[in-house]
């Protein structure tokens, strides 16, 4: 994967122990700072309270998730783009709007916080100039949306379909909403 790919591996990674408690005190942390914890206890527990989103981070190298999680935290990479066949590979569903998204940096600490606004699955060769500009990376071009997504593809794949022009790939939109951008 280059520097500015963006792709969030679809299958869950393995979490030792001190990572599990770190994920599980940063969501407890965001869902009071982010307002997110359930109103008073007549209404009953909010499904936000119960269940932990997901962690994940962005790039295929701890240098690379470092990278473009700054980015997210500036404000700069508000979308992502994955591998429709890694998913299909993984046998997991795809992100849907609403979806919740703790993000790590690259060793593995919980940093962030965003929430899944769109998806759409579309052929590799018909991704827009806007979802390029979007993902926040090199010069915002489609070109080098397209050069760094077609090493990535190649090279990180989930599965074994090899990389096509018209593969199906996920763009997800998304909103920072733990720690806001300053």
């Amino acid at each position: 994967m280059s520097d500015d790919a963006v792709t969030p591996a679809p299958d869950a990674p393995v979490f030792d122990s001190q990572q599990e408690a770190d994920i599980a005190a940063f969501w407890e942390d965001v869902k009071h700072h982010a307002h997110l914890s359930a109103a008073p206890g007549y209404f009953g527990a909010s499904p936000l309270e119960a269940l932990q989103p997901p962690a994940w981070a962005f790039g295929g190298t701890p240098e690379q998730s470092n990278e473009l999680l700054e980015l997210v935290l500036e404000g700069v990479k508000t979308a992502t783009a994955s591998a429709m066949w890694d998913y299909e590979a993984a046998e997991e569903p795809i992100p849907t709007v609403g979806t919740l998204g703790i993000v790590l940096d690259g060793d593995g600490h919980p940093r962030a916080l965003v929430v899944t606004t769109a998806v759409d699955v579309v052929p590799f060769d018909e991704v827009s100039e806007e979802h390029a500009r979007a993902e926040g990376e090199g010069d915002g071009s489609l070109e080098h949306w397209r050069e760094v997504h077609r090493r990535f593809f190649s090279e990180e794949a989930g599965h074994d379909r090899g990389f096509a022009e018209d593969m199906p790939v996920v763009l997800e939109r998304f909103e920072l909403i733990w720690p806001k951008p300053e």
